[in-house]
């Protein structure tokens, strides 16, 4: 019975864990799309790795007397094709127990060897590193000329221009192309090939949040693969299987040579990586980790130790150090045998990514966490922006390059390096022509806007942008210029780790090509002034699609995703409807211990409306200080209050921090019911916010800390117990809907809606409902940092009169509208404060 499936779940699972677990063996059982809300604190990855994983054994038992592959022939009999079939079974079995039995040898060595293996060197003699910080460019300026370029083939494959996004060189993708493929090993070590396992792809957002679902993975015990409990092998008692999992990560998190790393930001070390490589650089400044035939028993050593127990990427870069092979090149050897692979965002949803790292998604499962944020994650990973300045020091740095190499180009090179100067000169003086206009800070920008200028209309785009990731021109220049500066100064050091600006701008140039549908270039001014061009990615529909079809199922999964209609309009438009699955629940807490409320109005004449029109309001301002005196008074512990913005949380800030005559201000107020912290623009000190926050409630003092619907605070962190007793969230965090990228959006919605035959009304009425969903999913992320677990509980309160409107109200999830009071009033202050009173008395 499915009801009884055991899931190998490592506790007793609650109700929702084991339904959540049922529905998402089902979605991939049936090969759907599917849509899971689960609340963070449901245990919620542990349910999609016992499902996912539950399911790969169940599929790889049906698969193991499956027929192998071979061709039918009709001039053969039966019984001569079925011996071959067998024979052929046979030896597909003893391949993988090869495996197993070698992986197992590696888990008893790690076993006896665990604080050696740990701090100890390893085994294999490490390759001496030069720890100079040489770069491309000491020595021979001829280095930069231009290599002779004669590729113009129309037939290429236009993901291969793109590789410039992903900073790979011809060479590293031939590299990455050897070590996807078997390689030859060492005679106690023989390679098995033995095909692309069947295996589940699990995606999330960040790092720590890939690196937690690794922690949750190593809890699970998992049964032995069929092939090892069909032959009953001793040792796969005695040590148990582990599942066979790779995590997969950039440069910047799996580098293990310092003259890379040092580089800082991810392009700049990309691109240093690739000089490191390049055949010009000499041979003691050459990366010594690189797989290469001469270490290739290396890659195999690293590829079995990856497989042979759960690591995270930190285990990775340690092994690749002990070893002394690079762990983001070895470990594409380990895909194919892989079980489950680990990966961010960028690397499964761009085909390029992809491609580079030889990864197929045919017939295996896609996991896609925190998915409440997939459409934009996807828009922004197309979505490019270059500054004027960008455009100024990439013009100069061309000059500079022709200055010293014009007259020694030749041919293509030479026509080639002039349509580029050509191009971004285009650009650049439309550019200033729109910042010339001091009153405009945001306009759509067309194409032809930006390709106005002499001689460019006679340009191939495709073709340039071709030469320009073939020819590697953006790191001639990059480094002509920095050897030339370095010169200059008499120095060995680099004046500066920039990023390569040139290669910053191949990217904006690419855009160009890209359907005029799909995308809109807009030009914006900030509030400091400065000036940029940007193109938008508005429909990511594409480049997902090629995800779902090429997948046995997708899973997409998040603590906030309603609400969901957004996700089956807007990114699965062309799936047909019995292919799409959603499901949601409640969440594990029981229902009194959850306090949800909306206050639409303080006194008769303060009503809370936080709309732009009227948010500015001096007495609203004070009068929601005085709101939040009343409930920090009356909330123990921890309260964190969200706001629209960051402009709107300076502004109300500075109003309640102005001292009215004779009396305290509103900021003094606050202070003597908690210690008041407030979150601040960019990631820089939010740790240290954080820390002074959980300090100052151990302390007994309480904590109020004001923070952004958006922001850090409102992602990834987690406020449970006493750090998060109440939440509050101030208005709505509606965009601008006046500014043209957001005219943009709605209209393409609209235009996309009336395309498949609905009428204006719904268009419109479509473009409302995505502006609207947008905001909410914001406030839902937010909302759901509270409650954390099973016992925890916390207060909800939503200050603004549209929370109570049925059309906002509905987008809430679940498990919160369940939380709201039974009778239809909006409560006032007074009677919030009373419930507050009483939920609390009945929990401390």
């Amino acid at each position: 019975m499915a009801s009884t499936r055991d899931f190998h779940h490592p506790f007793k699972p609650y109700d929702i864990q084991a339904q959540l677990m049922l529905a998402v063996y089902d979605c991939v059982s049936e090969g759907k799309v599917g849509i899971f809300e689960s609340p963070t604190g449901t245990g919620k990855s542990l349910s999609l790795i016992c499902s996912t994983l539950s399911w790969l054994r169940d599929e790889q038992r049906k698969s193991l007397d499956n027929d192998p592959g071979l061709e039918p022939d009709d001039d053969e009999p039966a019984w001569i094709i079925e011996q071959a079939r067998k024979q052929k079974l046979e030896r597909l079995l003893q391949k993988r127990l090869d495996i197993e039995s070698r992986l197992a040898k590696i888990r008893e060595k790690e076993s006896h060897q665990k604080q050696q293996y740990k701090s100890g060197e390893p085994v294999t003699k490490r390759a001496k590193v030069n720890h100079s910080h040489a770069s491309f460019g000491d020595g021979d300026e001829d280095q930069f000329l231009l290599d002779d370029y004669e590729s113009d083939d129309p037939s290429r494959n236009p993901s291969t221009i793109r590789r410039c996004d992903m900073g790979l060189s011809v060479t590293s993708l031939d590299l990455m192309q050897k070590l996807r493929e078997p390689l030859q090993a060492a005679e106690d070590s023989p390679e098995l090939e033995i095909g692309d396992e069947l295996k589940v792809f699990f995606c999330s957002r960040t790092h720590s949040q890939l690196t937690q679902f690794v922690n949750e993975l190593r809890r699970v015990k998992f049964p032995e693969p069929p092939w090892v409990q069909k032959e009953g092998l001793p040792w796969s008692v005695q040590q148990g299987i582990t599942v066979k999992h790779l995590p997969l990560s950039s440069r910047k998190n799996l580098c293990i040579n310092s003259k890379v790393v040092s580089a800082g930001n991810v392009t700049a070390i990309n691109e240093r990586c690739l000089d490191l490589q390049q055949p010009s650089t000499p041979q003691g400044e050459r990366c010594p980790f690189i797989p290469n035939k001469e270490n290739e028993v290396l890659v195999n050593e690293f590829r079995d130790h990856t497989l042979a127990s759960i690591r995270d990427i930190e285990d990775l870069g340690t092994l690749g150090r002990k070893i002394g092979i690079c762990p983001y090149y070895a470990s594409r050897a380990s895909i194919k045998q892989s079980e489950i692979v680990t990966l961010p965002y960028q690397l499964l949803l761009q085909k390029s990514a992809r491609e580079a790292l030889g990864i197929s998604l045919k017939n295996h499962v896609v996991v896609i966490d925190e998915a409440h944020n997939l459409m934009d994650a996807i828009t922004n990973m197309h979505s490019i922006a270059v500054t004027q300045s960008q455009l100024y020091r990439c013009k100069w740095q061309l000059r500079t390059y022709l200055q010293k190499f014009r007259n020694r180009l030749k041919g293509k090179n030479r026509v080639y390096v002039t349509q580029t100067v050509r191009l971004i000169d285009s650009v650049s003086a439309c550019l200033d022509r729109l910042a010339s206009d001091s009153s405009s800070t945001e306009n759509l920008v067309s194409v032809g806007d930006m390709t106005s200028g002499k001689g460019v209309d006679q340009i191939n785009v495709y073709k340039l942008v071709q030469y320009l990731a073939d020819s590697k021109l953006a790191r001639k220049v990059e480094g002509y210029v920095e050897f030339a500066e370095k010169r200059a100064l008499s120095t060995a050091e680099s004046p500066a780790d920039r990023t390569p600006v040139l290669t910053h701008i191949q990217g904006f140039l690419q855009a160009l090509m890209n359907p005029a549908a799909e995308g809109r270039f807009f030009f914006e001014r900030d509030e400091c002034g400065s000036v940029a061009l940007k193109y938008i990615l508005l429909d990511p529909t594409f480049h997902f699609k090629e995800v779902v079809e090429e997948a046995r199922a997708v899973i997409l999964a998040g603590g906030t995703m309603s609400p969901m209609e957004d996700y089956a309009r807007h990114l699965l438009p062309y799936l047909a409807p019995e292919r799409l699955w959603t499901w949601s629940c409640g969440h594990i807490i029981p229902k009194e211990n959850l306090f949800v409320r909306s206050l639409g109005q303080i006194q008769d004449e303060i009503g809370l409306d936080f709309s732009f029109a009227r948010r500015n309001s001096t007495t609203l301002i004070n009068g929601l200080g005085d709101c939040l005196i009343r409930l920090a008074a009356t909330i123990p512990d921890g309260l964190v209050v969200f706001f629209p913005s960051y402009a709107y949380l300076d502004q109300v800030s500075a109003q309640w921090q102005k001292t009215a005559a004779g009396s305290d201000n509103v900021w003094t107020g606050l202070e003597k019911r908690k210690a008041v912290f407030k979150e601040t623009k960019g990631s820089s000190g939010i740790e240290d916010t954080l820390q002074s926050y959980s300090k100052s409630i151990d302390e007994g003092k309480g904590g109020l800390l004001l923070s952004v619907i958006g922001g850090k605070m409102s992602e990834g962190i987690n406020f449970s117990d006493r750090l998060g007793r109440g939440v509050v969230v101030v208005g709505l965090p509606f965009p601008n809907l006046h500014s043209a990228q957001w005219k943009a959006k709605v209209d393409y919605i609209e235009r996309s809606i009336i395309g498949r035959g609905g009428s204006s009304a719904e268009g419109k009425a479509a473009g409302r409902e995505f502006y609207e969903n947008a905001c909410m999913r914001a406030v839902n992320q937010s909302i759901g940092r509270a409650i954390r677990h099973q016992t925890d509980f916390a207060s909800i309160l939503l200050l603004d009169r549209r929370y109570s409107t049925p059309r906002i109200a509905n987008k809430l999830p679940g498990w919160i509208k369940q939380g709201f009071q039974d009778d239809k009033a909006v409560p006032t202050l007074p009677e919030i404060i009373q419930g507050l009173q009483d939920f609390f008395n009945t929990k401390v």
